[in-house]
């Protein structure tokens, strides 16, 4: 897993980008049954962290919640791809592969 580089989220959240396993559009994906069982399972849980006061946009998949962020989901793609390049920078420095 990748660790160390941070991508907030909204409202003052930062998750890990190592632990991100999906980033979502909250419109365009809760047509689908699939997607709300696991949003309503996840809530069920008490899986599901707000991150923010305002009507979410976009859903964060991560190793252990989902984070609802108020942030497009463009926006938190191009934090997370940011802060994986980061990642990939320091580890190549660091003699990793």
């Amino acid at each position: 897993m990748m660790r160390g580089r941070m991508v907030h989220i909204g409202a003052g959240y930062l998750i890990d980008a190592g632990s991100v396993v999906g980033i979502f559009d909250l419109d365009k994906t809760t047509y689908g049954p699939k997607t709300r069982e696991f949003l309503a399972k996840a809530e069920k849980n008490g899986r599901v962290i707000s991150a923010g006061y305002e009507l979410p946009k976009s859903f964060v998949v991560c190793a252990d919640a989902v984070y609802l962020s108020q942030l497009a989901s463009t926006t938190l793609q191009k934090r997370w791809e940011e802060a994986v390049k980061g990642i990939n920078r320091n580890q190549a420095n660091q003699g990793y592969r």
